[in-house]
């Protein structure tokens, strides 16, 4: 988010200066404490953590959330990719490492006190090539319940979510409920109420499929940054190709709207197909368009849309963006 005109994104910790390249400092205790706080101002009930293992780099925000002084204003969960789970001969001690983390107070629980735990970016050729069949990863789930249950942690409300096209084949693993990460479409473009549009009909569809439907609410598409100069991970995207592909940023009343219609279709499933939680797109995915942490210097219209749906508390208590050390 180099380029000035993507500077609007970058998120309020960033050291940002005229003329020289946006700076991100290493999390902070001081910076974690206080993006908790900015989250139970929006009303957040929980963070579902993109999950890795305990001694991957990328982990250290779990590791700064187990620290914090704040941490029972927002619950946690787990939102797990597919791949981190090894194979069908060498399951991933990240397992074990959930399973444990799913034991803390902190963690959300659900429907009778299960834990929410998230499965997703599911699609057959990992499932083939890691687990042999769906059989061989419906073992695993099922094995992965019973060793939740057995450590006390309790029965895991687990969330399948996989690549759309292949809704059938893994939508038929032995999950709670359906849902996705983000919903948009890669080859389209045009304006904030397009892609909400396209999101609630997505749900509409997903809830054919016979189970609950946790609804994810996209706060944004605009993977531009990411397309103009590829992350490290993106092996086949070329700098610059599919630039055209973006959806308009929304207003704060867009995303608030967005989020009742959530709300609206979560509620009016029927006993045995209501999930129990709505799932946001994203807390900090800023380079790909979806965000709510406020941004540089410090601009809070998200937090205070979602805190208009979801808190009773006043405006008064926004916590802004100071960091107290």
């Amino acid at each position: 988010m180099a380029p000035e005109k993507y500077r609007w994104r970058v998120p309020f910790f960033a050291e940002v200066q005229p003329g020289k390249m946006p700076k991100f400092p290493p999390i902070s205790q001081a910076e974690m404490d206080l993006e908790i706080r900015q989250a139970s101002f929006a009303g957040l009930d929980y963070w579902a953590f993109v999950a890795y293992g305990n001694d991957d780099s990328m982990s250290l925000a779990l590791s700064k959330y187990l620290t914090s002084r704040n941490r029972d204003l927002v619950k946690f969960c787990l939102f797990t990719e597919l791949s981190h789970w090894g194979t069908v001969s060498h399951p991933a001690k990240l397992i074990s490492e959930h399973i444990a983390l799913m034991g803390r107070k902190e963690y959300v629980r659900v429907q009778d006190a299960r834990p929410l735990y998230f499965l997703g970016f599911i699609d057959k050729k990992s499932v083939t090539e890691r687990w042999g069949s769906n059989d061989g990863l419906r073992n695993e789930i099922q094995d992965f319940r019973s060793r939740c249950v057995a450590s006390g942690a309790g029965n895991p409300f687990i969330v399948l979510a996989g690549t759309a096209s292949e809704i059938e084949d893994w939508s038929s693993l032995p999950g709670d409920a359906i849902g996705a990460y983000v919903v948009s479409d890669p080859r389209g473009s045009g304006s904030y109420a397009s892609l909400t549009q396209l999101v609630e009909r997505r749900w509409q569809s997903m809830a054919r499929h016979g189970l609950p439907v946790v609804p994810t609410v996209v706060t944004g598409w605009d993977r531009r940054p990411r397309v103009e100069h590829p992350v490290p991970w993106e092996h086949n995207q070329k700098p610059g190709e599919g630039s055209e592909f973006y959806f308009d940023a929304p207003t704060a009343d867009q995303i608030a709207a967005h989020l009742r219609k959530a709300i609206q279709f979560a509620s009016a499933r029927t006993d045995g197909k209501k999930a129990p939680a709505i799932l946001v797109y994203a807390w900090n995915e800023n380079d790909e368009g979806g965000w709510l942490v406020p941004t540089s210097p410090c601009d809070t219209q998200r937090l205070e849309a979602f805190h208009s749906v979801l808190s009773t508390e006043p405006l008064s208590h926004n916590p802004k963006c100071k960091i107290i050390e």
